[in-house]
């Protein structure tokens, strides 16, 4: 839908400057994502730590003519703009959105709860979608922003509307509820995620369950004695389709639950009539999940017989995107999670931002999307203009539809009846030196084309999320003034995550500063297209044309490498190079000690080639409170050190001490920046517990096999058995990074949720396990640590620290990056 400039000044109540003529489509509060400038309405939002109004030269030069902002930017552009002036650009967003929702009186559902909102958001898509023309968030847009961006796509030819609604703190609900409107709600569950900000678990269910405070009716488990009583409090005046697998009363009576070897059959009865669907899933969330959809589709009466037609059919839902090492120099990004016009536009997005930066040929493999109320041809018009303003240049259409519409398409492109024809294709087989967005509908079997075109170099994966990268960065963040920089450690391959896309995310984070360990580590990010500063901690004398290349900026710890390393840009004619100068506080590992710096600042003074860009010290022992004496007389050190530096010369040197530990511990010494680094991978240096778990590791079942008692397994025959066992082979060992010390039940890893410990010596390239007691089989997955199983539970087995397990991960195991 559009909306007149005019129209949205009245509805945000704002104070217009500027009379440029304007319809909005779009509304825009990331100014990396612009596509549609001369349509876009930018929300120019505030943060802590940014200002939306620093983009908006940028926007402007690109075409953007309206401005939602709370002062007037550069007077220059004020004329030749549209810039509505708010009290708030985050209530105005909302809002506006608000009102939008106001026009329409279809069904709505809301979705709240700790677990599963997009997994019942997406299967109701699934289950519906070929009755109703369906608007529902974007993957898991549920915050203050997402949940207004998405309710903007709703539009005259929605049916039915499907939001989610997630909340990290008190009083955030009602303003997504002003937003939503709910005609239909479905709590999913309750647990003790995220707690931080609530009293209890009460206060937290309370908060939830005031997105239904005026839905006409309620859908939740009312075995759950919490989210009851809950309800029971809200005093509700809806309707309650409260399912059971206990109380035969409540009008969704679950019968039985029968679990077989791959499927779940649930026999159910609904207003005194039996019934059953079957889904092909075993796992309890799946089966509680189902449950809640089988309660939504009796609401809007969908017969039951279609019903368990499409449970029969439920996808699993795979809702992050996947970026993998595909064959021939090519990069994948996995996103068959879905497959409409705003998650195509999010998934190319992605693609146009990876696209930047790198040498790779951008492509779209792409299938039939599933969309109504509007003709296919003006459908894949719009397809083909979204990949074009992203930067597509070679388009791979699948599908009767698609190849249909083949003419809307100008760039490069293939078509093919169907995936099968296409992987049977030279195309598919000759692919190369190509980043690939996939993006298929459920139907359409892509998973097939990933299959295909990755590059398999080993049975054991390491999923690194890079969502939780940026919520533990956050985390730290929010413990900073505005004003500190932020400097992210990526060294050692990003701590075994894998240094590229880590170091994008963190970019694109706006991160202050990246720190890698030797100038090779630098050359690599700046050849993937990294631009930020990038600090290099142990400089090699080999290196320093490397760097004086790169633009890598050295630590300088000693006169040695400091008159080295001046000697050699004076060699290259280069002048003002930016170094950092590191202090010895008390760690007593490299850097010039105080009694050193009147020395070091008479060398610094006398040339012109290098300037320090900072001065830096490292605690000693941050982590540990019995040391707390010692750190800050670090402190007082490095207070008395940097300033006689700083004193020396004119200019702001920067500094900072902090490491992640640091942060939280000692605020009193942020300084001008901090150093992030074992927590940007999910580990609080402090409790050695888990943040937001970044990192797993996986591998398959190889085989299994039935020894008895009297047997042995593996190297030295040190794995004895007690008892007849079923032991399984799993391809991970040490050359891959699990550690040998694990071996002979010292440790465990996770089969299908139970504890599988280590049997006999960990070999090179296999281990075995103990699955006696563990319903399982071969192809299963083995986690060797992750959420289930804390990475900090291997180190204290082997008492040691996460860092060594994290960078000890061989590079040939795969990598797999995933983004929500």
């Amino acid at each position: 839908m559009s909306y007149s400039i005019e129209r949205i000044t009245e509805l945000i109540q704002a104070t217009r400057n500027g009379a440029i003529p304007a319809e909005i489509d779009w509304l825009l509060t990331d100014s990396r994502s612009l596509c549609y400038p001369a349509k876009t309405l930018f929300f120019a939002l505030k943060s802590q730590r940014n200002n939306g109004n620093k983009y908006i030269k940028e926007l402007f030069k690109k075409g953007v003519r309206n401005f939602v902002v709370e002062e007037l930017p550069d007077p220059s552009l004020a004329q030749k703009a549209n810039f509505l002036i708010v009290d708030s650009t985050l209530a105005a967003l909302q809002l506006l959105t608000k009102k939008h929702r106001q026009q329409f009186e279809t069904p709505v559902i809301g979705i709240a709860g700790s677990n599963g909102k997009t997994i019942v958001k997406e299967w109701l898509y699934q289950l519906l979608y070929e009755s109703k023309h369906i608007t529902r968030s974007p993957r898991s847009y549920n915050s203050q922003i997402g949940v207004p961006l998405s309710v903007w796509h709703m539009d005259e030819d929605t049916e039915l509307s499907i939001f989610e609604a997630g909340i990290s703190q008190v009083g955030e609900m009602n303003v997504l509820e002003e937003i939503i409107k709910p005609t239909i709600g479905i709590f999913t569950n309750l647990s003790g995620a995220h707690q931080e900000n609530f009293s209890s678990l009460q206060q937290k269910c309370l908060e939830k369950l005031l997105l239904f405070k005026d839905c006409d009716t309620i859908i939740y488990n009312s075995d759950n004695e919490l989210i009851s009583d809950c309800i029971a409090k809200s005093l509700f005046s809806s309707r309650e389709i409260a399912w059971s697998t206990e109380d035969t009363e409540k009008p969704l009576y679950i019968q039985s639950i029968e679990k077989k070897e791959e499927s779940t059959l649930i026999q159910y009865r609904y207003l005194q009539l039996d019934y059953s669907y079957e889904i092909p899933f075993i796992d309890d969330a799946s089966i509680e999940n189902s449950i809640h959809c089988l309660a939504v589709c009796l609401y809007l009466m969908v017969r039951p017989e279609i019903i368990a037609e499409r449970m029969a059919h439920l996808e699993q839902i795979t809702m992050r995107m996947e970026v993998k090492e595909g064959k021939n120099g090519c990069t994948l990004i996995n996103d068959t999670y879905n497959s409409d016009l705003v998650s195509l536009d999010i998934a190319l997005d992605f693609l146009y931002r990876r696209a930047l930066s790198n040498k790779l040929k951008p492509t779209l493999i792409i299938s039939d999307l599933f969309e109504t109320g509007q003709s296919s041809q003006l459908l894949y018009k719009e397809v083909a203009q979204y990949a074009h303003l992203r930067g597509v240049e070679c388009l791979i259409g699948i599908g009767k539809e698609i190849s249909e519409n083949k003419r809307c398409f100008s760039m490069e492109s293939y078509f093919f009846p169907n995936t099968e024809s296409f992987l049977a294709s030279d195309l598919c087989k000759t692919l190369s030196n190509q980043i690939i967005l996939i993006k298929g509908a459920h139907n359409s079997h892509f998973e097939q084309i990933t299959e295909q075109l990755e590059l398999k170099v080993h049975e054991t994966i390491l999923s690194i999320d890079l969502d939780a990268v940026v919520k533990n960065l956050n985390h730290y963040r929010g413990m900073l003034q505005p004003k500190t920089d932020v400097i992210c450690m990526v060294k050692a391959s990003a701590y075994g995550a894998g240094p590229y896309e880590v170091a994008k995310t963190l970019q694109e984070e706006q991160v202050n500063v990246l720190a890698v360990a030797v100038a090779d580590e630098g050359v690599e990010l700046r050849n993937a297209g990294i631009t930020c500063p990038i600090i290099i901690m142990n400089p090699e004398l080999s290196a320093f044309n490397t760097m004086f290349k790169h633009q890598l900026e050295p630590e300088i710890y000693s006169f040695y490498l400091l008159k080295a390393f001046i000697k050699a840009a004076n060699k290259s004619g280069i002048t003002n190079f930016p170094v950092h100068i590191k202090l010895d506080t008390g760690m007593h590992r490299l850097g010039f000690s105080l009694d050193e710096i009147p020395k070091l600042i008479q060398l610094l003074s006398t040339q012109s080639s290098v300037f320090p860009l900072s001065i830096f010290s490292h605690f000693a022992g941050s982590d540990n409170p019995a040391l707390d004496t010692y750190t800050r007389g670090q402190i007082a050190c490095f207070e008395k050190g940097s300033t006689m530096i700083q004193n020396a010369f004119r200019f702001q040197i920067k500094r900072h001490i902090c490491n992640t530990a640091g942060i939280e511990r000692f605020p009193e010494a942020h300084y001008d920046a901090v150093r992030i680094g074992i927590g940007l991978y999910g580990i609080d240096p402090i409790t050695n517990k888990t943040l937001n778990n970044v990192l797993t590791l996986e591998t398959t079942i190889l085989e299994i096999k039935n020894l008895t008692a009297e047997e042995t397994v593996g190297y030295g025959r040190e794995g004895v058995l007690q008892k007849d066992s079923r032991i399984a082979a799993i391809p991970i060992g040490y050359a891959d990074g699990l550690n040998r010390h694990l071996g002979n039940r010292k440790g465990y890893c996770l089969v299908n949720g139970r504890e599988a410990p280590y049997v006999g010596n960990i070999c090179m390239d296999v281990c075995m396990i103990d699955v006696t007691d563990i319903d399982c089989k071969e192809g299963d997955r083995a986690i060797i640590f992750g959420e289930q199983l804390p990475v900090s539970k291997l180190s204290n087995w082997l008492t040691t620290i996460p860092y060594e397990i994290f960078t000890n991960i061989s590079r040939r195991v795969k990598r797999i990056y995933y983004h929500g």
